[in-house]
């Protein structure tokens, strides 16, 4: 029999059987789907791989709207480290400056120093350490379930954990040794990035 007739009916080379592929992939997107958006609602922890170096985050004032803050942790090399996580619905930041270590050197950015601050939405931190010379909030509520926190909407943190939130805070001369920083849109004007120096 000839070559090209052996071809079984069931396996045409180079070509893709549609309703197969369709009856594995469906589902497995579907899953994919409710996985996102449970992890999305704080429903399941992701899991955030970091660099092995902290930075510093600096800024005059800190001025926001929608605050929540609760604990959680990262992964580096050296394993999971705890954060204190501060999520900001929207987000002011006059003088910021960031500075972290790049081999010998030190990478510093400055923004917000012109007279019109750093802005972000959706701004979340993770820090293993924050200080201030005044924290101000406005209708705090402390020891909250951190999985139930609504100030800053979509971001929770796990489930029967201690949490807070307030509808506005102010923070002067913040400091905070930080690990990850995301936001929805971050704008900074007047920016700066240049070696040397910190903040």
């Amino acid at each position: 029999m000839p070559a090209e007739s052996r071809t079984s009916r069931f396996h045409t080379p180079g070509k893709v059987r549609w309703r197969r592929f369709a009856i594995v992939a469906v589902p497995a997107v579907a899953v994919a789907g409710v996985l996102v958006g449970l992890t999305a609602e704080g429903a399941i922890a992701s899991s955030i791989s970091v660099s092995g170096e902290e930075y510093t985050v600096t800024a005059s004032q800190l001025t926001g709207t929608g605050f929540e803050q609760f604990g959680g942790e990262v992964s580096n090399a050296s394993g999971p480290q705890p954060v204190v996580v501060s999520a900001i619905n929207s987000a002011k930041l006059t003088d910021l400056c960031q500075s972290v270590k790049v081999g010998p050197v030190t990478l510093r950015l400055t923004a917000g120093a012109g007279g019109t601050p750093a802005s972000a939405s959706n701004l979340i931190v993770d820090a293993s350490g924050q200080t201030g010379s005044v924290a101000t909030f406005k209708n705090i509520s402390i020891g909250l379930d951190a999985g139930t926190l609504t100030e800053d909407p979509g971001t929770t943190g796990t489930a029967g954990g201690f949490g807070e939130q307030a509808d506005m805070v102010t923070i002067d001369n913040l400091n905070q040794d930080t690990w990850l920083t995301t936001a929805g849109t971050f704008t900074l004007p007047d920016l700066s990035i240049a070696f040397g120096g910190s903040c």
